[in-house]
């Protein structure tokens, strides 16, 4: 196995590939690559041109986008599909809590405000995406009680939510739901999504918390919503473009708040990741099926 860099995680991923029966060794050795940082996909083709047996590459987030371009079928790929979903979703639970109990709205007041607030108890939510953030989800927001919705791409039914529907239901799924979470993975399907149809399909008073990509929404309809009133608020983790400009409208308006990209760090998440390599390396050395494949097709 090789790591694609000396970043200040190299030592437990090591040894996360050693827990799993591999040996640490040049890219020119190596038959799996652990990709560490997702912000260094240029340095891939050359990590890889000097892997001549390379047959696996582990990449360590879900989202893959910035190595679209060297994704081909000469090795086997897998993600972090699955590995951050606990974190991701707790922030989304912590953002939705937020929005509801007008947390955002207190911690900017200068002295005693109006009391205003929405239970999440008993909420109506609709959740777009059917991967492991929203098996997460689903389970943490079992003691609220919520009805909740999955929107995804098959037309079967999501364990533990109250309805699913089909992507091409998505309005009707978004008519009445108090939030909507969005959760989808990033696919040409999923971009521009959630426009002007889909924020004027939500009551007035719901929110929008977005912890998939910041593509899924077309950010103008999103400004246009907010100032228009047409729903109640936004919390995002992500955005479009990201980083999020300081003169960006969206700073502005009272009922969003924003995240910097924190629902899951590296510090967060490391070690998650790490159970994941030792996980993977043990089944790839026994030639057992690999957890997290990316489906080429699909693009994720």
């Amino acid at each position: 196995m090789a790591l694609d860099d000396p970043s200040p995680y190299r030592e437990p991923l090591r040894q996360a590939v050693e827990a799993g029966g591999g040996t640490l060794v040049s890219p020119t050795d190596a038959e799996g690559l652990i990709w560490i940082s997702p912000h260094d996909a240029d340095a891939f083709p050359a990590i890889r041109a000097a892997a001549p047996n390379l047959t696996w590459v582990q990449l360590p987030y879900a989202g893959i986008t910035p190595f679209l371009p060297h994704l081909d079928d000469s090795v086997h790929w897998t993600c972090g599909k699955g590995v951050y979903a606990e974190p991701v979703a707790e922030h989304a639970l912590a953002l939705t809590l937020a929005g509801f109990r007008n947390l955002h709205g207190y911690a900017r007041a200068h002295g005693w405000s109006e009391r205003v607030g929405t239970n999440l108890l008993g909420a109506r939510v609709t959740i777009l995406g059917a991967g492991g953030i929203t098996d997460s989800l689903l389970r943490l927001l079992g003691p609220w009680g919520c009805s909740t919705t999955v929107v995804r791409r098959r037309d079967e039914p999501h364990p533990g939510a109250h309805r699913t529907v089909r992507t091409d239901r998505m309005l009707e799924a978004l008519t009445g739901a108090d939030v909507a979470v969005v959760a989808w993975a990033l696919t040409p399907t999923t971009t521009g999504l959630l426009d002007a149809n889909a924020f004027a399909a939500m009551p007035d008073t719901a929110w929008l918390v977005n912890v998939g990509r910041g593509r899924h929404v077309v950010t103008a309809d999103l400004v246009d919503a907010l100032r228009g009133g047409s729903i109640g608020g936004a919390a995002l983790d992500v955005t479009d473009p990201e980083p999020l400009p300081s003169d960006h409208p969206l700073w502005t308006f009272p009922n969003c708040i924003i995240t910097p990209h924190t629902a899951n760090t590296l510090q967060m998440g490391i070690d998650l990741y790490a159970e994941r390599v030792t996980e993977n390396v043990r089944r790839f050395i026994a030639g057992e099926e690999l957890i997290g494949p990316i489906d080429l097709a699909a693009g994720y």
